[in-house]
């Protein structure tokens, strides 16, 4: 669901208590990801750049929360590690937080954040710089 929210406060806010909750986890494993990422509002939802690109985002849906990784070849390479959550390219999907293993997620948002730092990662669409 798009959101017309201004700021990732704003937003977080608009949502029920249990979503939330979770993706303030998740924002706070994004944050610490990486460091001096640009924390945005884009095409409706909390998004991460790094040097103009974006590197995660997260959003609530109608029946699920995703939680995005631009860095598709790290989301492939962890996986199997995620279970049995619904995925596609740059995408996981889980109903509740509990569905998400944190400690898994919190290691492949790392190592994208770390790519994307290096240089290793650039994603190929725009720069928003």
């Amino acid at each position: 669901m798009i959101s017309n929210a201004k700021t990732v406060a704003e937003y977080l806010e608009s949502l029920p208590d249990d979503r939330r909750a979770a993706l303030k986890k998740v924002r706070t494993l994004m944050k610490k990801s990486l460091a001096g990422a640009k924390e945005t509002m884009d095409y409706g939802m909390p998004s991460y750049f790094y040097k103009g690109y974006p590197v995660f985002a997260f959003a609530n849906q109608a029946g699920h929360m995703s939680l995005y990784v631009c860095d598709t070849k790290v989301l492939t390479e962890y996986k199997k590690k995620l279970g049995k959550l619904s995925m596609g390219k740059s995408c996981i999907r889980f109903r509740k937080l509990e569905d998400l293993p944190l400690d898994v997620t919190g290691a492949m948002l790392a190592k994208a954040g770390k790519r994307a730092k290096s240089g290793e990662f650039v994603y190929k669409g725009p720069n928003k710089s």
